[in-house]
């Protein structure tokens, strides 16, 4: 097994790039990817070894933001971590976040392993393989499920279009 400290270098990037791809913050995943790596260090004895070291430091990396997202819930309600800023300078950069905020909306739909992979290629711009191997499955894998994923956002716009004719 490698070092803590080889592990670090190894890994930091990716976990890094998966918790922003879930928090959208760059503040937040620095401070939880270090946490992250804390723990990891304190767990390391627990790790036997029967997944990729980069799976389950971003399992670890996924129970702390889950953590965060239970405490900001007993300080907000729901609906306030999702609102954006209304400090919009123009009128364009309004109508382009109201879009960002409706194909939000739609991700959110899907099931959560669609959502990931949509996530982590989006907004962390991870590779299919550095995807996949966060996930544990294949790189075919994870280009098929952000395929089919995008294919049912397309529909939904379908449908929304066939409903307002």
């Amino acid at each position: 097994m490698q070092n803590m400290e080889q592990i670090y270098e190894t890994y930091f990037e990716t976990v890094y790039k998966y918790l922003f791809c879930l928090t959208h913050n760059n503040d937040i995943s620095e401070e939880l990817t270090q946490e992250t790596f804390y723990r990891a260090v304190q767990k390391i004895h627990t790790f036997k070894g029967n997944c990729k070291i980069s799976v389950w430091l971003c399992q670890i990396a996924k129970n702390l933001w889950y953590d965060e997202l239970r405490k900001k819930k007993k300080f907000q309600d729901e609906e306030d971590l999702t609102d954006l800023p209304a400090d919009y300078s123009t009128e364009e950069e309004a109508i382009n976040n109201q879009s960002k905020v409706e194909l939000y909306r739609k991700i959110q739909k899907l099931d959560e392993q669609t959502r990931e992979v949509i996530y982590m290629r989006i907004t962390g711009e991870l590779s299919f393989k550095e995807i996949g191997d966060i996930l544990g499955k294949t790189e075919n894998w994870a280009r098929v499920t952000f395929y089919r994923g995008k294919q049912k956002i397309k529909e939904g716009d379908e449908n929304e279009r066939g409903k307002r004719l």
